[in-house]
């Protein structure tokens, strides 16, 4: 039995997969997200910008009042349950004293979660080079990627092909890749995105001979 075989069905026992999320192309703020089977503990650490949609995403997620959103400062916890896995989500801050420790969580990331301000066309090419520089990391190879085209709802908002053309996404070969568009605040197109992540990750691990 060769090591790839072997490494596959750990994977398979475990049932863990970890996501990173990353949001708002002006990447102030990174993170991961972590997914397992109820069984199994899990660790989530998105972040993102002030005020730019992640804490809306999680408590949408979640279910959560989201008429009023305030900042995050330091660090939250949630967990989250989508189709049997459990989300065990840390919502860390973007404080310049942590930033250098975002790469930290790139270790065995699974999948990664890339949010866009759909509004911000002032930030597309900062997002496209944001985004190819994280493609390279060694530790992100091969890992699952979901675009979330936030904030459809705004005026102005540039549509999913729009931006898919913006980022040239068209030329990623290394990963696979899905754009959504989406609504943090209305939640619409977020459980259709994750649902991609988790079938393309799982076809791709557990499902393997």
């Amino acid at each position: 039995m060769g090591l790839l075989t072997i490494l596959k069905k750990m994977k398979q026992k475990e049932r863990e997969l970890r996501l990173l999320m990353l949001l708002e192309c002006k990447l102030h703020k990174t993170g991961t997200v972590t997914l397992g089977h109820p069984k199994h503990q899990s660790l989530a650490c998105p972040s993102g910008l002030d005020n730019a949609g992640k804490t809306t995403i999680l408590k949408k997620f979640n279910g959560e009042d989201i008429d009023t959103i305030s900042p995050t400062l330091g660090f939250n916890i949630k967990t989250l349950e989508h189709r049997g896995f459990k989300l065990n989500i840390w919502d860390v801050g973007g404080q310049k004293s942590l930033r250098s420790y975002w790469r930290n969580y790139f270790e065995s990331t699974d999948g990664l979660i890339w949010v866009v301000d759909s509004a911000d066309r002032q930030r597309m090419q900062d997002c496209q080079r944001e985004l190819q520089s994280l493609l390279v990391e060694e530790r992100l190879a091969g890992a699952t990627l979901l675009i979330f085209a936030n904030k459809q709802d705004l005026p102005g908002a540039l549509s999913s092909n729009a931006i898919r053309e913006a980022l040239e996404l068209d030329s990623i070969r290394s990963h696979h890749w899905c754009i959504q568009g989406c609504s943090a605040v209305t939640g619409e197109n977020l459980l259709p995105g994750i649902d991609w992540l988790l079938d393309d990750i799982s076809s791709r691990i557990f499902m393997a001979d």
